[in-house]
Protein backbone atom coordinates (compact mmCIF):
# COMPACT_ATOMS: atom_id res chain seq x y z
CA UNK A 1 0.00 0.00 0.00
CA UNK A 2 1.43 3.34 -1.06
CA UNK A 3 1.73 5.93 1.67
CA UNK A 4 0.49 9.45 1.06
CA UNK A 5 2.86 12.37 0.61
CA UNK A 6 1.68 13.66 4.01
CA UNK A 7 2.75 10.46 5.71
CA UNK A 8 6.02 10.01 3.81
CA UNK A 9 7.19 13.55 4.48
CA UNK A 10 5.48 14.13 7.83
CA UNK A 11 8.55 15.54 9.52
CA UNK A 12 9.07 17.98 6.67
CA UNK A 13 5.44 19.12 6.79
CA UNK A 14 5.56 19.69 10.55
CA UNK A 15 8.84 21.61 10.15
CA UNK A 16 7.33 23.70 7.35
CA UNK A 17 4.30 24.42 9.56
CA UNK A 18 6.52 25.57 12.42
CA UNK A 19 8.49 27.71 9.99
CA UNK A 20 5.40 29.41 8.55
CA UNK A 21 3.84 30.01 11.98
CA UNK A 22 7.09 31.49 13.33
CA UNK A 23 7.60 33.66 10.23
CA UNK A 24 4.02 34.99 10.33
CA UNK A 25 4.33 35.58 14.08
CA UNK A 26 7.61 37.42 13.57
CA UNK A 27 6.07 39.68 10.92
CA UNK A 28 2.89 40.35 12.93
CA UNK A 29 4.75 41.29 16.11
CA UNK A 30 7.25 43.29 14.06
CA UNK A 31 4.29 45.29 12.70
CA UNK A 32 3.11 46.15 16.20
CA UNK A 33 6.65 47.13 17.21
CA UNK A 34 7.06 49.23 14.06
CA UNK A 35 3.77 51.06 14.62
CA UNK A 36 4.66 51.72 18.25
CA UNK A 37 8.10 53.01 17.29
CA UNK A 38 6.69 55.29 14.60
CA UNK A 39 4.11 56.73 17.03
CA UNK A 40 6.81 57.31 19.66
CA UNK A 41 8.81 59.45 17.24
CA UNK A 42 5.77 61.07 15.62
CA UNK A 43 6.60 59.57 12.22
CA UNK A 44 3.97 58.33 9.80
CA UNK A 45 3.26 54.60 9.67
CA UNK A 46 4.12 53.42 6.16
CA UNK A 47 3.90 49.89 4.85
CA UNK A 48 6.99 50.38 2.69
CA UNK A 49 9.07 51.41 5.71
CA UNK A 50 7.76 48.43 7.65
CA UNK A 51 8.54 46.00 4.80
CA UNK A 52 12.11 47.30 4.53
CA UNK A 53 12.69 47.05 8.27
CA UNK A 54 11.10 43.62 8.75
CA UNK A 55 12.80 42.20 5.64
CA UNK A 56 16.16 43.38 6.94
CA UNK A 57 15.48 41.86 10.36
CA UNK A 58 14.30 38.59 8.82
CA UNK A 59 17.35 38.29 6.58
CA UNK A 60 19.65 39.02 9.53
CA UNK A 61 17.95 36.21 11.45
CA UNK A 62 18.30 33.85 8.52
CA UNK A 63 21.91 34.73 8.01
CA UNK A 64 22.82 34.11 11.62
CA UNK A 65 20.59 31.11 12.31
CA UNK A 66 18.93 29.44 9.37
CA UNK A 67 21.80 29.49 6.90
CA UNK A 68 24.20 28.13 9.49
CA UNK A 69 21.79 25.42 10.58
CA UNK A 70 20.75 24.58 7.03
CA UNK A 71 24.36 24.12 5.99
CA UNK A 72 25.17 22.01 9.03
CA UNK A 73 22.23 19.70 8.44
CA UNK A 74 21.85 19.90 4.68
CA UNK A 75 25.55 19.92 3.97
CA UNK A 76 26.18 16.97 6.24
CA UNK A 77 23.30 15.00 4.75
CA UNK A 78 24.52 15.78 1.23
CA UNK A 79 28.11 14.85 2.01
CA UNK A 80 27.00 11.60 3.64
CA UNK A 81 24.81 10.87 0.62
CA UNK A 82 27.57 11.41 -1.93
CA UNK A 83 30.00 9.46 0.23
CA UNK A 84 32.65 12.02 0.99
CA UNK A 85 35.79 10.80 2.76
CA UNK A 86 34.64 12.55 5.93
CA UNK A 87 31.46 10.48 5.99
CA UNK A 88 33.45 7.23 5.95
CA UNK A 89 35.77 8.02 8.85
CA UNK A 90 33.40 6.65 11.48
CA UNK A 91 32.62 3.56 9.40
CA UNK A 92 36.30 2.75 8.91
CA UNK A 93 36.99 3.08 12.62
CA UNK A 94 34.00 0.93 13.55
CA UNK A 95 34.93 -1.70 10.98
CA UNK A 96 38.50 -1.81 12.27
CA UNK A 97 37.27 -2.30 15.83
CA UNK A 98 34.85 -5.06 14.82
CA UNK A 99 37.59 -6.80 12.85
CA UNK A 100 39.93 -6.59 15.83
CA UNK A 101 37.23 -8.02 18.11
CA UNK A 102 36.57 -10.86 15.68
CA UNK A 103 40.31 -11.58 15.45
CA UNK A 104 40.54 -11.67 19.26
CA UNK A 105 37.50 -13.92 19.66
CA UNK A 106 38.29 -16.36 16.85
CA UNK A 107 41.88 -15.83 15.64
CA UNK A 108 41.94 -18.96 13.45
CA UNK A 109 38.83 -18.14 11.43
CA UNK A 110 38.79 -14.32 11.56
CA UNK A 111 40.37 -13.75 8.15
CA UNK A 112 38.03 -16.23 6.46
CA UNK A 113 34.94 -14.73 8.10
CA UNK A 114 35.99 -11.16 7.24
CA UNK A 115 36.71 -12.18 3.64
CA UNK A 116 33.33 -13.92 3.42
CA UNK A 117 31.53 -10.83 4.76
CA UNK A 118 33.41 -8.54 2.36
CA UNK A 119 32.48 -10.79 -0.57
CA UNK A 120 28.83 -11.00 0.49
CA UNK A 121 28.54 -7.21 0.58
CA UNK A 122 30.68 -6.65 -2.51
CA UNK A 123 32.79 -4.47 -0.30
CA UNK A 124 36.41 -3.93 0.00
CA UNK A 125 38.15 -3.78 3.27
CA UNK A 126 38.36 -0.03 3.81
CA UNK A 127 40.72 -0.13 6.77
CA UNK A 128 44.16 -0.05 5.21
CA UNK A 129 45.86 -0.76 8.54
CA UNK A 130 43.89 -3.99 9.08
CA UNK A 131 44.48 -5.13 5.50
CA UNK A 132 48.23 -4.71 5.86
CA UNK A 133 48.28 -6.44 9.26
CA UNK A 134 46.17 -9.30 7.92
CA UNK A 135 48.50 -9.81 4.95
CA UNK A 136 51.58 -9.79 7.16
CA UNK A 137 50.07 -12.33 9.57
CA UNK A 138 48.92 -14.68 6.82
CA UNK A 139 52.33 -14.52 5.10
CA UNK A 140 54.95 -14.13 7.82
CA UNK A 141 58.40 -13.27 6.55
CA UNK A 142 60.62 -16.28 6.33
CA UNK A 143 63.62 -16.27 8.59
CA UNK A 144 66.84 -17.72 7.28
CA UNK A 145 67.90 -20.80 9.16
CA UNK A 146 71.44 -20.94 10.38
Amino acid sequence: MKKSIWHRYGYGWVTLGFFIVSLVGHWVFAWFAYVDEQKTFGAPVEVSGYLIQVSRDTLENWQSEFLQLLWQIGGLAFLLYVGSPQSKEGDDRMEAKLDAILAAVDPKNADAVIHEIDQAYEGRHTDFRWTQTSKQESHPPSTPSS
